[in-house]
């Protein structure tokens, strides 16, 4: 069987809409041979744009056309920049594509429900059949086409039976995360207004987790208010009360979305657009009683699976966590990621890092759109069936550093990084934590931190807490060139500690390192986010800033720091230092080093003045 390599990429992967789907993708591809590679990244979640920034920079590493086809879940992304970006780099790639419930796009085929009408006869429901008019509407983000159709279906449902809606105090517009539900619920109570007749959410997750907020508020489910939902999730199922919502086939439209892109790989014939039915669900949380179909034992099969699960899962994070959090070295930190594999079943991972990661705190931040992956990337640590390995250097468009050389392999990428800073990435292959842990996002966060701070380890002076000569020499070089470029002014200060050798020889060397941590202090407490400071030696210091002025404030600002410090810290010795400083436009023939050459010999007249003046 010819083997296939299609591409899919998603957004929060944890929620259960792209997880039905994603299933229902996989059990198709490992019936035919197909290997699936998802790109996934979880950006929107905390509301930091240089967090989002470094989460969005796995969508950049593959070649898109080096697949034979992609599936785009493009409708989980609420960011809609990264979302045209995927599209148009498919569209250059020229290669067969599905994307879900779109059709914008010529060039795609697409998988789409009705939102409009299915929405629009569950509103009809509360209006006709419970004798809801005052409604409060939870909705996801306006950059979403299903968000904004299943909006739309509900004014239009409004305004048929001549019901006005306060859009200004009775809206929340949420990115369909689970936490927009508590946060509608908390703006509604900050608003003042008088409760409506019913909340109606545009996704399951926002409306249970609105509805648990409303309980615990004291209100019941629905003879105080009436709440609805969209997609019909298990936690919909299985609330309490359960959920109005409506019904569509998630885990077919999976399967279907991989057999249609199969017979367009393949040249077969395939309808432009495959509509599929959603029917809504009427139930407790509406007022309506439902049939049971399930089996109770079922029910409780999965549900003690799901709770066991989470059990384990938060035992092996609280493991990983503590772990890491000692790891001073790469080899410890891979040591706690091997051991956290082993409790999820896990042969199969790669940790891919760029090649100089151990610097990446050292570097500067990655801006929007120039996050791309360097040619070459390391291969520390990787499980391959269950046996460690590793690879030195491997090209990063190969994106495995051991090519995969068999079909019907579902592998997830998902990126590490520090704020904007990208690290890498890992790669889990044949096993569906990914998916199936609410825990894996923060799993990811740690590894990601703990490999940032091993980088900062080699950049950071572990005494001063500011750059060692490395850390200091590679971030001055960024504001070097940065001057050099713009014709602007730059001030260097060398600074040198006065007497540490007596204080060494009178009171021992651990009074002589708070002499140097009191001069670090010092320097670093003069110094603003812009400046670059560092420990180039012993008890050498070097700053460096920007501007004309930036050398009379730092000046006043360290004498007066350094006074504070001998005043309060009542030691017999002073702690006292000489600082040599320049300021120059720098020329295409400058380097830094010579400059700080310069400043460093303006150090030494100064500290040989104060030595005259002694005697």
């Amino acid at each position: 069987m010819t083997i296939r390599n299609i591409i899919s990429v998603v957004s929060g992967m944890d929620e259960e809409y792209p997880y039905q789907i994603i299933k229902g993708i996989n059990k198709f591809a490992e019936q035919n041979s197909i290997n699936v590679t998802y790109f996934a990244a979880f950006g929107g979640i905390i509301d930091s744009k240089q967090f989002d920034t470094g989460e969005y920079s796995i969508y950049n590493l593959p070649d898109y056309s080096k697949f034979d086809g992609a599936i785009l879940l493009s409708n989980t992304f609420s960011n809609l920049d990264i979302r045209t970006s995927i599209i148009n780099k498919v569209k250059s790639a020229a290669i067969p594509a599905v994307i879900f419930e779109c059709q914008d796009h010529k060039e795609f085929n697409d998988i789409s429900i009705n939102n409009y009408t299915v929405m629009k006869k569950l509103v009809e429901h509360l209006i006709t059949e419970h004798g809801a008019r005052t409604f409060n509407y939870i909705s996801g983000p306006p950059t979403n086409i299903e968000s904004n159709e299943r909006y739309r279906a509900f004014r239009d449902a409004l305004a048929e039976h001549d019901i006005d809606f306060d859009e200004k105090n009775r809206f929340y517009s949420g990115l369909f995360r689970s936490y927009d539900g508590i946060k509608a619920i908390e703006a509604f109570t900050e608003s003042g207004m008088t409760l409506p007749d019913a909340f109606v959410s545009a996704n399951d997750s926002m409306a249970l987790t609105a509805m648990d907020r409303l309980q615990q508020l004291g209100y019941r489910i629905p003879d105080d208010v009436i709440i609805t939902g969209f997609d019909h999730t298990f936690n919909a199922q299985n609330s309490f009360p359960k959920l109005t919502t409506v019904k569509r086939p998630l885990y077919y439209s999976g399967k279907r979305a991989c057999n249609l892109l199969l017979n367009l790989i393949d040249k077969r014939a395939e309808p432009k657009s495959v509509p599929l039915e959603a029917d809504p669900i009427f139930t407790e949380s509406c007022g309506c009683v439902e049939k049971e179909t399930y089996d109770i034992r079922d029910f409780k099969k999965n549900t003690y699976k799901r709770i066991e699960g989470l059990y384990t899962n938060i035992h092996m994070l609280n493991r990983l966590i503590a772990g890491l959090a000692g790891a001073e070295t790469l080899e410890e930190c891979i040591n706690c990621i091997e051991k956290m594999l082993g409790l999820i079943n896990c042969d199969n991972f790669s940790l891919c890092l760029i090649k100089n990661w151990d610097n990446t705190y050292n570097t500067a931040p990655v801006e929007d759109g120039e996050s791309e992956y360097p040619p070459e990337m390391t291969a520390p640590f990787i499980l391959k069936d269950g046996k460690r390995t590793s690879v030195e250097s491997f090209p990063s468009r190969q994106l495995h550093p051991i090519p995969l050389t068999t079909g019907g392999n579902i592998s997830y990428f998902i990126p590490l990084h520090y704020k904007e800073r990208y690290l890498g990435y890992y790669i889990i292959t044949n096993n569906d934590y990914p998916i199936t842990s609410l825990l894996c996002h923060t799993m990811t966060m740690c590894i990601g931190n703990a490999i940032s701070n091993i980088s900062k380890l080699n950049v950071l002076d572990p005494l001063c807490k500011i750059y060692n000569r490395s850390g200091f020499v590679r971030n001055a070089g960024f504001v070097f060139n940065e001057c050099l470029q713009n014709h602007s002014p730059i001030s260097i200060c060398f600074i040198d500690m006065d007497g540490l050798k007596t204080i060494n020889d009178l009171y021992g060397h651990k009074e002589g390192d708070f002499a140097i941590r009191s001069i670090a202090d010092a320097i670093s407490s003069s110094c603003d986010s812009m400046d670059v400071c560092g420990r180039f030696g012993g008890d050498e210091f070097v700053v460096l800033g920007r501007g004309d002025d930036f050398i009379e404030t730092f000046r006043r600002d360290v004498v007066k720091k350094l006074k504070e410090i001998n005043e309060q810290s009542g030691k017999p010795y002073p702690i006292a230092a000489s600082i040599g400083y320049i300021t120059e436009i720098p020329q295409r023939r400058d380097q830094l080093f010579e400059l700080i050459q310069k400043a460093d010999a303006k150090m030494y007249e100064n500290k040989r003045a104060k030595k005259c003046q002694r005697k």
